[in-house]
């Protein structure tokens, strides 16, 4: 499948790239990285990544998919429904038909999807009792991909995400380290050469994971990411709202931090040259 000439991710905060912050206080993520896998050395590459952050299913199905059907591309990347399933209540079922309609759709243009199932949430507190449905959306997931020949990056299964270095502090959104490994694996997945392992474990530490497993630290996160969370629900609002995709359009992949350090040597090179 390696030959990709245009991509187009579309999703929510997951393919956005929380928490992988550049210094300029936007976010890189595992979709940037794998973009700039593709791209590399070939600078008609071109790439959107329409996700944003709180995005449900439906806002995806109807705000992103047209677009990604629109412009053709070799590759779209879709994750969606995370949202959804952490909702109390919420039918998983009625996601998961929704989410295979969009697969559907973008098969039948013929557009090669790849997938993405539900990493296990078994060594978070709090969260690991969402184990069962993201397991049962998973399967859904699976047959999903299989029906239409869809490809699945399978996060579940993905044992560096079992470690607490993975996790960010919100315990929903990954750190940049992890970030790399899931666009190192999705490249291996579409037949990629990578330079890299992800599978290569986080170094031994014996320092405790006071954060997932304390008592204090649960009533910690539940002041800061849960009630936030909650309000905004009630409200029906979303950590989205008034903000933009960060690539809206199918554009050339500009390597900005390639280019602000060409920039920055060659002003070293004239400042010596001055001297």
């Amino acid at each position: 499948m390696y030959g990709i000439d245009s991509y187009v991710a579309i999703g929510d905060s997951f393919t956005e790239g929380l928490n992988d912050e550049l210094p300029d206080g936007s976010f890189r993520g595992w979709a940037d990285r794998l973009a700039e896998m593709l791209a590399a050395g070939r600078p008609d590459f071109r790439y959107a990544n329409l996700s944003l952050r709180g995005k449900m299913l439906d806002e995806i199905m109807d705000e992103q998919l047209p677009i990604a059907l629109e412009v053709k591309p070799d590759l779209v990347t879709l994750c969606a429904g995370g949202n959804d399933v952490i909702v109390p209540g919420v039918d998983v079922d009625a996601i998961a038909a929704r989410f295979e309609a969009g697969v559907v759709k973008l098969r039948e243009a013929g557009i090669p999807v790849v997938i993405f199932n539900g990493p296990d949430t078994k060594a978070l507190s709090v969260m690991s009792v969402l184990r069962g449905k993201i397991g049962i959306y998973n399967t859904y997931l699976w047959a999903i991909a299989a029906r239409h020949g869809a490809q699945m990056v399978d996060l579940w299964t993905m044992a560096p995400l079992h470690d607490r270095r993975a996790w960010s502090d919100d315990r929903l959104h990954f750190t940049p380290d992890a970030h790399r490994r899931i666009a190192l694996l999705t490249a291996e997945v579409l037949g990629v050469p990578v330079t890299e392992d992800w599978r290569e474990p986080y170094p031994p530490t014996a320092e405790p994971a006071t954060w997932i497993t304390s008592r204090r630290s649960d009533l910690d996160w539940t002041k800061t990411h849960l009630l936030p969370w909650i309000r905004r629900q009630l409200k029906g609002q979303s950590m989205g709202d008034g903000l933009s995709p960060k690539r809206p359009q199918l554009s050339p992949l500009v390597q900005a931090e390639a280019a602000a350090l060409e920039l920055d040597v060659r002003d070293l090179q004239d400042n010596a040259t001055a001297s």
